[in-house]
């Protein structure tokens, strides 16, 4: 299965910071044998962000992992850029992240994460941060294939 990890970050989309979230990404799940298509990294602009999960998705990938931009101040604005582009929304899995992370921290309760389908690709948004993006990742890992299957119209059990 393809993925694609796409960094939302005003300062990393300047140089001005490097991006360690995005290639931690990219890493768990290559470990988990995903093929990782790449990463990306736009700034914390709306249409950018849509923009560019669009492009991904035109590329026909299973998975695209947006980092960052879901916390609460005020250039964090990726599920408003995603949500009205998906197709369906699926709130379970963004349930499971923030469930995962409220047994780690109590500011998991601050994440916006999000997660939907556009087309036949799985699209997740996750923290910024590189632990609470890895950890939202890794509470929902297990599910990914199913998920994926199923929008592909592999629903034989």
């Amino acid at each position: 299965m393809r993925a694609t990890v796409i960094t939302v970050s005003d300062s990393c989309s300047a140089g001005l910071r490097e991006d360690l979230s995005g290639p931690a990404l990219a890493q768990v799940l290559s470990a988990e044998g995903w093929e990782v298509g790449g990463t990306s990294v736009v700034p914390d602009e709306t249409e950018a962000i849509a923009r560019e999960v669009r492009r991904i998705v035109s590329d026909v990938v299973d998975l695209v992992v947006l980092t960052g931009g879901t916390g609460i101040s005020a250039r964090d604005v990726t599920p408003e850029a995603v949500r009205p582009i998906l197709d369906k929304e699926i709130p379970g899995l963004a349930e499971l992240m923030r469930l995962r992370g409220l047994e780690k921290t109590e500011k998991a309760a601050l994440s916006r994460s999000l997660a939907g389908c556009l087309g036949r690709s799985l699209v997740l948004c996750l923290p910024g941060s590189t632990k609470g993006a890895v950890e939202s990742l890794t509470a929902v890992l297990g599910l990914l294939p199913h998920a994926v299957d199923l929008l592909q119209g592999k629903t034989g059990h």
